[in-house]
């Protein structure tokens, strides 16, 4: 899990619950899945096993994880984005002002243009051609309920493959900054038909190595987001 990467030392405590807030928003720890083992977990964020518990039980204190004891123990997701509101975008969007969603727009739609870019330079083993192939029939095959979640791994998987460490996880930071207002947006059905074609039409040109159809596939389906985000907004 690109999220979950190592934290600094300085500020071990907060950069943990970050990074597992992060996971848990974003979907790569579903609701009700399992956080990995503590030993697991405390290597890959290079920290020791009391900083973890204590950033576990941060996050379970505020309702994000249920810890359980025994054999089949160990923090499971309890969070689980709201259903999807024009109203509580609007407030959302007070709370973040219309400079900073901008921005982070932009930067989203930067970075994950350039991973697409990036990807489809990149002469792909067939392992990872059915990586992204799979994302994107899950994502298809999604209920309303998980569609999110799906969208947000679909997306990330894009720079997960490049291999590059940095570009996933800019790519995840990007994605983190506006996934509170994209969960928020309602959900219609018109809506998911074009994002599926867009989906379709960025596969297709990663996988057939066309770095500029893929770089402007993804700015095609996330100016449409963002063009959606605005409208519920006025």
């Amino acid at each position: 899990m690109t999220v979950l990467r190592p934290v600094r030392a300085g500020n071990a405590f907060e950069e943990t619950v970050e990074r597992l807030l992060q996971a848990i928003k974003l979907g790569v720890v579903p609701p009700g899945g399992k956080l990995p083992p503590e030993r697991e977990l405390a290597a890959q964020l290079g920290i020791s096993r009391v900083t973890l518990r204590e950033a576990i039980r941060a996050l379970s204190d505020e309702g994000y994880l249920d810890v359980r004891r025994g054999r089949y123990g160990g923090a499971f997701v309890t969070y689980a984005p709201p259903e999807p509101d024009a109203g509580d975008l609007r407030q959302a969007v007070n709370e973040m002002g219309m400079a900073e969603l901008t921005d982070a727009l932009t930067f989203r739609l930067a970075v994950e243009c350039g991973a697409a870019q990036v990807l489809a330079a990149t002469t792909l083993t067939e392992d990872q051609r059915e990586v992204l192939r799979r994302r994107l029939a899950e994502l298809n095959q999604a209920g309303l309920d998980d569609y999110r979640r799906l969208d947000t791994a679909f997306h990330l998987s894009i720079a997960e493959l490049t291999g590059s460490t940095l570009l996933a996880t800019t790519c995840a930071d990007a994605r983190s900054r506006v996934s509170d207002l994209l969960n928020a947006i309602p959900m219609l059905q018109v809506n998911l038909d074009h994002a599926a074609v867009q989906h379709r039409a960025i596969v297709e040109a990663i996988l057939s190595g066309d770095q500029d159809a893929a770089r402007r596939a993804v700015a095609e389906h996330l100016e449409g987001t963002a063009a959606l985000l605005r409208a519920f907004l006025s």
